[in-house]
């Protein structure tokens, strides 16, 4: 059945999944004795089953409904909502900001065509529509005289050709846009800077002996790659340089034979805060150190070929491929080997490992101490004295290419600013970009996070948008996690919601945006406090009034 599915509806193999859920739901539903009349004691309702894989038009959900410009989008069926009498969407083109194509939402509203099949080639259209008495007819044998046509000449449109013009906003969109391929990145406006990118990252996968170019076995089918293009972003939002990455197609790996273990640990944020806390506590300075290409650092245990990468083909080796030595960016065993190298490195210079956090390093001599935290390639170091910090970053330049830089300024978007009592850690410009993205950078504002004395209760009807929701509850969390405790009450509280969201939730999430933009500039701050353990906490007790329970606040 699901087969038929996907062939009848000409999605592509990877949405079996979806093809599996939505068949298992009308299997449900067939006309003998069901699971869901057994359960439910009367006959399940068939109103709302469409034709899976057609078109329907999805009205967008309130936050992005503009007065003048397109209402709705066009999308593919591809499922039925699990909480709700909604359905499932694939996106298929959109002329609506912030809803791209290829991405899921689920809606009620909305109008179907269930005669139309976006992702069906008109060839195969018209063969799935010839009948077998006309496919028969190919056996026979007619003789008929063929006449011959006529060659008529086109008619030429007499009007003058307008070229065609571009306002601002798509040239701006185009120098802002990545390049994707390589030749782009070449020849694009920036190809200088793109070149000296590919050429540092060449450089730095050759110097440390990446590979070795062989003949490729018998049986043995090398795995592709793809040069990735980004520009890498200062925290006010300005351009710091352009980053070329050389990542290897690691989706084709075989589990068991290319790679075993995969899982790889980073440092916690709280570990990173108690770090800071311990710098202002004792006035040491915050210093940064950044890992170049730091997967190509992990030795291989396997036997791994790759084809040689465009732009740096051996003259007069075409044929060979090339036998990985280390790890590259792309393999799934990638961030596992190299956290078991650094491990070693540590290991070997005297530090220890802290229990609780795998990736916090701490040597402790007489001469003073020094403590090391370690973000898959970014690290934050304090020490007692200059002495401590200046010897492990030498030993660190002495095992890896590292970039030092200085006194820490930004770590995973976090600015760390040092003040007249201590250390100040905020993300305005992470506020920034959640109220551009979800169009609230020009809504009113507001002094609390949330009305504690309006009561929310969860959705028995419709959803509103509920995909959007999450998105938004997924970034103020985050943000919530780092630097801004001050939204916990606010968000343990949404967030019981986020499955089936109603009108009255919007109206809580949008007053939390309202929110930060009044306190925008809201962060921590760790001033030269007594070593004094403290807790803080935002809760409530027994506030549902439905089932009693209480809202947690800590973070």
């Amino acid at each position: 059945m699901m087969n038929a599915m996907l062939l009848s509806s000409g999605l592509p193999p990877f949405m079996w999944g979806e093809a599996v859920l939505s068949a298992n739901y009308i299997l449900n539903k067939k006309l003998a004795k069901t699971p869901y009349e057994l359960w439910m004691g009367r006959k399940p309702s068939y109103k709302c089953l469409r034709v899976w894989g057609s078109l329907a038009k999805v009205v967008a959900p309130p936050p992005k409904v503009v007065k003048i410009g397109p209402k709705t989008v066009d999308c593919i069926i591809i499922r039925y909502a699990q909480n709700s009498n909604a359905h499932r969407f694939l996106v298929h083109e959109s002329r609506i900001p912030d809803i791209h194509k290829n991405t899921i939402m689920e809606s009620r509203n909305a109008s179907f065509f269930e005669d139309v099949f976006p992702c069906l080639n008109k060839e195969d259209a018209s063969a799935s529509r010839i009948t077998p008495s006309e496919s028969n007819e190919d056996h026979i044998e007619e003789k008929e005289e063929k006449e011959e046509e006529e060659e008529i000449e086109p008619r030429r449109s007499k009007r003058a050709r307008v070229e065609k013009t571009f306002g601002p906003d798509f040239y701006t969109y185009m120098v802002e846009r990545e390049p994707q391929t390589f030749q782009e990145a070449v020849t694009s406006s920036e190809g200088p800077q793109w070149k000296e990118a590919i050429k540092s990252e060449m450089d730095s996968i050759l110097q440390n002996h990446t590979w070795e170019l062989v003949d490729l076995p018998a049986g043995c089918k090398p795995l592709g790659h793809r040069w990735i293009f980004k520009r890498k972003m200062m925290a006010d939002g300005t351009i710091d340089k352009c980053k070329a990455r050389l990542v290897i197609k690691g989706y084709n790996q075989r589990e068991g034979l290319d790679y075993f273990d995969t899982y790889s640990p980073v440092t916690r944020l709280t570990s990173i805060r108690v770090v800071l806390a311990i710098a202002s506590l004792r006035n040491l300075e915050v210093h940064q150190m950044d890992v170049k290409t730091v997967f190509l650092n992990g030795d291989l245990e396997e036997e791994i070929y790759m084809e040689q990468p465009e732009g740096y083909i051996s003259p007069g080796q075409e044929r060979k491929v090339c036998k990985l030595v280390k790890s590259l960016y792309g393999l799934k065993q990638t961030p596992k080997q190299w956290h078991q190298k650094f491990d070693h490195v540590m290991l070997e210079c005297g530090f220890k490992i802290n229990e609780c956090d795998k990736c916090v390093y701490v040597k402790d001599i007489e001469i003073g101490y020094v403590i090391l935290c370690l973000y898959v390639d970014d690290m934050l170091i304090i020490g007692s004295n200059d002495k401590m910090v200046k010897s492990t970053k030498n030993m660190l330049k002495a095992r890896f290419d590292m970039k030092d830089m200085g006194l820490a300024n930004v770590i995973l978007g976090i600015r760390i600013s040092r003040t007249q009592n201590g250390l100040a850690l905020s993300q305005a410009h992470y506020v920034d970009k959640i109220l551009e993205k979800f169009n609230a950078d020009d809504t009113a504002v507001a002094r609390i996070p949330i009305d504690t004395s309006h009561h929310l209760s969860k959705n028995r009807g419709e959803g509103v948008a509920q995909v959007e929701y999450s998105r938004i509850v997924g970034s103020l969390m985050y943000l919530m996690s780092c630097t801004r405790p001050d939204l916990a009450f606010a968000m343990s509280r949404l967030t019981r919601y986020t499955s089936n969201p109603s009108s009255e939730h919007w109206k809580s999430i949008i007053q939390v945006l309202r929110y930060l933009r009044y306190t925008r500039d809201y962060g921590l701050h760790y001033s030269r406090y007594p070593a004094i353990i403290e807790g803080f906490s935002d809760a409530n007790w027994i506030s549902d009034i439905k089932d009693s329970k209480s809202t947690s606040g800590y973070c």
